[in-house]
């Protein structure tokens, strides 16, 4: 498994530009960041009156924000990981996969499009998603919450370190990726069919390193509404209107695509900054070239996705 620091590190180099916030909701439920695109992360649910910033994000950069994910502070973490949402959706948009009818309960619709698949599976789920206890007393699903403020019928995020290991499915909350689990969690569920989802979710084919097999983001269906329920202190009414869910796998042919198409873009990326620099020194100019800080981080970016390409390929030679 990658070391700890490395999503990190990852989620960073997307988010290198220079592109201007123009706005930052926090909302009960979910945080929304706008700049050239939008982006969104779950809230930290816990109530403070002391931030310290409210008021000076806009104007900021993708880059300062994002820098933010690697913070303890709870808000810091979500504003970051929202900015790096923005920044990821931004720059390529939505890789191939299936738009997932919302049904009579949105927020759960991935779990209704693996249900074939997890019935008489042992599933552990990463976070309590309302609805859920019902779904599975109807489908008499083997599942299990972990949940940091456990309710009836749920473990505390503690038990992971027993029920993930010997998990079939894990289906694993995003958010674990700003309040800094995701690294031991997708350790403990590696030998499991992992779905990382969510709205927090960055589509990244890079994923797949981690050990997880399936990306369940979201893809916006109308950004006004979206704006107008994450202010409104919208929960599960996100999927009603405003955004739905999107299943992409990984670890297969389609990602391999994705991931190719994605070092195709970089390429561009980085020989158009490379021109760049090199016209602004035959300037006769001294001082460091403005840009170079985005071609370093799109030189790492080619090389993240270079050794996904090959792994996948490894993986699947014949896809």
């Amino acid at each position: 498994m990658p070391n700890p620091h490395e999503i990190y590190d990852l989620l960073q180099d997307y988010a290198s530009g220079q592109e201007t916030v123009r706005e930052v909701i926090i909302g009960l439920v979910w945080t929304f960041c706008e700049a050239e695109a939008c982006g969104l992360s779950m809230s930290p649910g816990i109530a403070t009156r002391t931030l310290p910033w409210a008021g000076r994000l806009q104007g900021k950069t993708v880059a300062e924000l994002s820098a933010w994910v690697r913070e303890f502070e709870p808000y810091q973490a979500t504003v970051g990981m929202a900015a790096i949402n923005a920044a990821i959706n931004r720059r390529h948009g939505l890789p191939k996969g299936l738009s997932l009818e919302p049904g009579n309960h949105g927020n759960l619709a991935v779990f209704e499009h693996f249900l074939s698949q997890i019935q008489g599976k042992k599933t552990v789920v990463i976070g309590r998603y309302p609805g859920l206890n019902e779904f599975v007393s109807q489908h008499q699903l083997d599942l299990t919450v972990l949940e940091r403020n456990p309710g009836p019928g749920d473990l505390p995020d503690t038990a992971c370190e027993y029920c993930l290991p010997e998990a079939d499915w894990v289906f694993m909350t995003a958010s674990t990726i700003p309040n800094k689990t995701f690294p031991r969690l997708a350790e403990l569920s590696r030998d499991a069919t992992t779905v990382l989802m969510g709205p927090t979710t960055p589509w990244l084919p890079e994923l797949h390193h981690f050990g997880i097999d399936f990306l369940a983001g979201v893809e916006i269906a109308n950004r006004e509404m979206l704006r107008a329920t994450v202010a409104e202190g919208g929960g599960v009414r996100l999927f009603d209107e405003s955004v739905r869910y999107r299943v992409c796998p990984l670890g297969n042919g389609a990602a391999a695509a994705w991931t190719k198409q994605l070092i195709a873009q970089t390429a561009i990326e980085k020989e158009t900054l490379t021109r760049a620099m090199g016209d602004w020194y035959e300037q006769g100019k001294t001082a460091r070239f403005p840009h170079y800080a985005e071609l370093e981080t799109a030189n790492r970016r080619l090389s993240r996705l270079d050794t996904c390409f090959k792994r996948l390929w490894d993986a699947n030679p014949h896809e």
